[in-house]
């Protein structure tokens, strides 16, 4: 079978989310990158399954990229789809990965056709061919299996969309292929329509292509928590839809009230309503992730060779906070902390967003079913309990700036996520052991990073940034 993907207040402990669950086994060497999962809970995702073809957009990105490499090496068929805006951001903003991802030498190929992995398509120009046979080579060499790569636009290529669901017959369309930075979706006019038309276009394309295609195909998106915002919530919040009674007391289970907090989520609740709607009028079978914030850059897949090394975000658009802090510490940089730094949120490993994605894969709802939803989370953590943890791990201290952001400064998040565990998942939690293993790779690349874009530079409203004002980039210095 074949599967297609579409391209991402805390408390001072963590809270727990399942009934006597443990931490996953993970060990790391520092000095390979090395991680050893728990093989028991890893086979459990496919073990007894049927190897699937999938196709997934937006293979190209943070998460995307080792869940493709993931799924491939556990024997599923993988087909990428990318136009590869995620570059063209890099060059808008300045701010290329701090990991190599981008720069071209004689055992790295240029982010601009790292994506050729696995097959060269004839849109690409003769230079990224001739470099990506390199990176095909690689994947090759290390795993002996191929992954097909298409340079595709999905929110503007609405026939080649089409064309290639047809073509490949997936299983399951794994759906990454939006704009995944808040800060970026506040930045300007420009970026709030552009994130609006980018992922909500990408959605909707993507259920008509598989009505037209007639190909019963498996719709797997990657959400997000801020789909339910993040005020204090008063209970547990529930995988995607919650009990209400009703005027004249009826009691009815209901898709969660959406609250979000920014143009980018607000897309992500748009996505919810198309997928409901596409689910009632035609049956399309679709999961809907609501993920936590990723951390780590590195899996066991993109550490068997540096050429398929996962990119990292540092600066304060793009890079999620706990690998911010990560980068920050390691490079002597005082910790950058929102506001009281009050703020719950939840976080799960990149390791942990691939198994994940395989089983949502594996579990399909049926025929007719209503939209399936997994909160894909690890933990809940507060922020400045975060920047806590790495200061005492890099003896660096937290510097609590204006928030740039339009939040409550204070917040409580209890969320479930039983679902996955019952389905086998056993969470990676945040550990100082697995810290180093970003730290490693910051101390290996420091010398690609700007100190002028650490600092956040998109701002919610005109309050905020008037209130972030005298946050200077320039006076960022770090220790090369």
């Amino acid at each position: 079978m074949k599967f297609f993907f579409l391209l991402a207040t805390v408390t001072s402990t963590a809270t727990a989310f399942t009934t006597g669950f443990a931490p996953s086994v993970v060990t790391k060497s520092a000095s390979a990158f090395s991680f050893t999962l728990n093989a028991e809970a890893a086979a459990a995702t496919t073990n007894g399954t049927d190897k699937k073809k999938v196709i997934i957009l937006g293979g190209d990105g943070f998460c995307g990229w080792p869940t493709s490499l993931y799924l491939s090496d556990q024997g599923h068929d993988v087909v990428i789809v990318d136009n590869l805006s995620r570059r063209n951001i890099d060059t808008e903003l300045g701010c290329d990965s701090l990991t190599p991802i981008q720069s071209p030498s004689e055992d790295m190929l240029s982010l601009s056709c790292r994506m050729l992995v696995w097959q060269v398509p004839t849109q690409v120009d003769t230079s990224c061919a001739q470099a990506e046979k390199v990176r095909v080579q690689a994947w090759k060499e290390v795993s002996g299996k191929d992954i097909k790569f298409v340079n595709l636009d999905v929110a503007k290529e609405y026939d080649l969309l089409v064309q290639l669901i047809k073509e490949e017959q997936p299983d399951s369309i794994v759906h990454f292929a939006e704009q995944r930075a808040a800060p970026y979706s506040m930045k300007n006019s420009k970026c709030k329509r552009y994130t609006v038309d980018n992922n909500v276009s990408g959605s909707n394309n993507l259920c008509c292509a598989v009505i037209d295609s007639e190909v019963d195909a498996h719709i797997v998106h990657l959400g997000t928590m801020g789909v339910y915002g993040y005020g204090t919530s008063g209970g547990e919040i529930p995988e995607g839809y919650i009990d209400v009674i009703l005027p004249g007391g009826r009691e009815q289970n209901i898709l969660h009230p959406a609250y979000p907090g920014s143009v980018y989520h607000a897309t992500k609740c748009l996505d919810a309503l198309l997928w409901q709607f596409y689910q009632k009028n035609d049956n399309l079978r679709v999961t809907d992730l609501h993920q936590g914030i990723v951390w780590g850059t590195n899996t066991p897949q993109t550490i068997r060779d540096e050429r398929l090394i996962n990119r990292f975000d540092y600066d304060g658009d793009y890079g999620t906070v706990l690998n911010r802090f990560l980068m920050q510490g390691a490079m002597g940089v005082p910790l950058t902390v929102y506001g009281t730094g009050g703020q719950t949120r939840a976080f799960i490993h990149v390791t942990d967003t691939a198994r994940c994605i395989e089983i949502a894969i594996n579990n399909p709802p049926n025929a007719g079913e209503r939209v399936e939803i997994f909160n894909q989370i690890a933990e809940t953590r507060r922020v400045r309990d975060v920047a806590e943890m790495v200061a005492k791990q890099t003896g660096v201290e937290a510097n609590f700036l204006p928030n740039p952001r339009q939040e409550a400064a204070e917040n409580e998040l209890d969320v479930s996520n039983k679902k996955f565990c019952n389905l086998g998942l056993d969470p990676i939690t945040l550990d100082e052991e697995l810290f180093s293993e970003v730290t490693e790779v910051v101390n290996k690349y420091k010398h690609r990073c700007d100190p002028t874009k650490i600092l956040p530079a998109s701002f919610w409203n005109k309050k905020r940034a008037e209130e972030c004002a005298t946050l200077d980039p320039t006076s960022v210095k770090v220790e090369v």
